[in-house]
């Protein structure tokens, strides 16, 4: 049970961290507050509420990642190094791809919402 609540405060200031000092995760977390009841209105059914707001914590989970590479990365040099501008690169296509995955979802939501009821 140690191990476990000392996980849960670990995550929690790697949330305020984010919170406080990246625009990025900021927005997100933003957004996910803001989109809660805008997807409990749309969607259809108890598991596509899930869907909607799990594509959005997937975004900020994976921007939670690609900061910690970022840091780390940055801790290791700060001069330009073609290894860490890949993993940085990596990171950030990363976000980009679970970003268009809830733009995918979100988009198709609101087009059966609008034009198929």
């Amino acid at each position: 049970m140690k191990r476990i609540l000392a996980a849960f405060v670990n995550s929690y200031h790697g949330l305020v961290h984010g919170f406080k000092n990246e625009a990025p995760i900021r927005e997100e977390i933003i957004l996910l507050i803001i989109s809660i009841p805008f997807a409990f209105f749309l969607a259809q059914d108890a598991w596509h509420f899930l869907l909607l707001i799990s594509v959005l914590v997937l975004v900020l989970m994976i921007e939670l990642l690609n900061t910690g590479i970022e840091a780390l990365a940055d801790k290791i040099t700060l001069e330009r190094s073609s290894h860490i501008k890949i993993a940085k690169d990596c990171g950030s296509a990363a976000v980009l791809g679970a970003t268009l995955i809830a733009f995918g979802v979100w988009g198709v939501t609101l087009y059966e919402y609008l034009f198929l009821n």
